[in-house]
């Protein structure tokens, strides 16, 4: 195949892709021939593939192509090639969670987002990289090694869905799963300029995902557009009785609100706590797109959310301590077989006491409370997904000058995991630095559609992108 073919292909989204199957413009077996060639070309620089399941990828990929050409189409994600964060359980495929303790470890059943997958009909092309037991911020820390920024191979991903953002955004697959506890989805997709969604709490199953924090954890997609998240989005959810944090609703297509525009909405501004200590570059970004929405026809209006610090801190009281945990019998008996990073941090939730924690969970309620308050006077609410720019990777070992920067990254994404509220991340531009800045769109819980409708409108208004296909 030529070169400028691979390109046009690598360019698709996955509604374009699926539409040139049908039409049999392109096979999935040519697409993901095409994948496998460009990730043993690109993955030892940016490293997200830890495990690559190329049989297994074309044998699918054969079995996808002769169901579609006989007209057994399964939905859009047929024959869609992807990949999967490493804390997600693959049936006789290793699940290492980015660590030397389970760099061996294969799991005997699905978990059951990838059951949902295989039933959409993908392609899992293999497991992407993950910062060690998806406990970390810039994605830098993993067993197998740092995952890279492929907007500058210098510069941290974001975490702790490091591989899943590199591999989208460097055009390895047309979509990852990751998961969210304080921001683990969202920071990799600002960071690396792709679109990643933390849905409402309970909408996707958790079953068989290795777990960081209960009450926190989400998984969802990433991806390079709007619509194909949605599309990725509509597979996953679904009640599932394995998973006792999921909740029944009915299942919906959350594409069907993306054509309606936002003329005479009301977007809010939570100024306050999301513009302090923000780069100024992340703040110029964040106000053009404001500029672009009141252009499409949405009202901006300041907001107040007065205990965004308490709601902030009450996330942290949480998930150092449901994260300790989890660990503290493997991090008492095995400590050297954690990244230091990794471990000092596990271990910060060792001495919070009860009182702490139930504090945590009552402050956790009101900041629902206020939250719904505000959103029942807007339809959605638009901050930046992060107060700066991808910072340098630090080469190895523990740094404490990185401590500030790890909490510094989680300050605007964590709130909505204690509060559970769909949170979306879509690029909204550059540094002069050339990389990319991410805005978040925060929506009411089960609001999903509707934070997809005002993302869409402003995808589809200013083109970015952030697709790296020279790396």
């Amino acid at each position: 195949m030529a070169i400028e073919e691979d390109l046009d292909i690598l360019k698709l989204d996955i509604a374009g892709l699926s539409k040139a199957y049908v039409e049999k413009q392109l096979s999935p077996l040519e697409v993901t021939r095409c994948l496998l060639d460009r990730i043993e070309k690109v993955n030892p620089k940016v490293n997200a593939f830890v495990t690559l399941l190329e049989e297994e990828a074309i044998a699918s990929a054969v079995q996808a192509e002769k169901e579609i050409q006989s007209g057994h189409v399964k939905g859009p994600l047929h024959g869609i090639p992807i990949g999967l964060k490493d804390i997600i359980y693959t049936a006789g495929v290793r699940t290492t969670m980015g660590s030397s303790i389970y760099k061996d470890f294969i799991p005997n059943q699905d978990a059951t987002v990838v059951e949902k997958l295989k039933e959409a009909g993908t392609i899992l092309l293999g497991k992407v990289n993950t910062h060690e037991f998806a406990y970390g911020a810039t994605g830098d820390r993993s067993y197998f090694g740092a995952t890279r920024n492929p907007h500058n191979l210098m510069k941290v991903p974001g975490g702790s869905s490091s591989g899943s953002a590199a591999a989208v955004s460097s055009g390895l697959c047309y979509a990852a799963l990751g998961t969210d506890t304080g921001g683990s989805i969202r920071h990799p997709s600002s960071f690396c300029g792709i679109v990643g969604m933390k849905p409402t709490f309970g909408r996707v199953s958790k079953q068989g995902v290795f777990p960081l924090s209960q009450t926190l954890d989400h998984v969802g997609p990433m991806t390079r557009t709007i619509r194909d998240n949605a599309i990725v989005l509509n597979a996953l959810i679904g009640y599932d009785p394995k998973d006792p944090y999921s909740s029944k609703t009915e299942t919906e297509d959350f594409t069907r609100r993306l054509e309606q525009g936002i003329k005479g909405t009301t977007i809010g501004i939570p100024r306050g706590y999301y513009y302090e200590n923000a780069e100024s570059e992340v703040i110029e970004r964040v106000e053009e797109a404001m500029r672009v929405f009141q252009s499409l026809g949405a009202k901006i209006k300041d907001v107040d959310l007065p205990h965004m610090k308490e709601i902030a801190m009450a996330h942290q009281v949480t998930i150092r301590s449901e994260a300790y945990a989890v660990h503290e019998r493997l991090v008492m008996e095995q400590p050297e077989e954690y990244d230091e990073e990794v471990r000092e941090r596990l271990l910060t939730g060792k001495n919070i006491t009860a009182v702490q924690y139930i504090q945590a969970q009552q402050t956790k309620l009101q900041g629902i409370e206020e939250f719904n308050r505000v959103l029942g006077d807007v339809d959605i609410l638009l901050t930046p997904t992060l107060p700066l720019v991808a910072p340098d990777i630090i080469p190895s070992g523990f740094d404490e000058s990185n401590t500030s920067v790890r909490w510094t990254i989680n300050r605007f994404a964590g709130p909505t995991n204690l509060l559970g509220l769909p949170s979306l991340s879509i690029p909204c531009g550059f540094s002069s630095t050339g990389l990319p800045i991410g805005m978040q769109l925060i929506g009411r819980a089960f609001d999903e559609a509707n934070v997809y409708r005002f993302g869409y409108a402003f995808e589809q208004e200013v083109s970015i992108n952030t697709l790296k296909l020279f790396v």
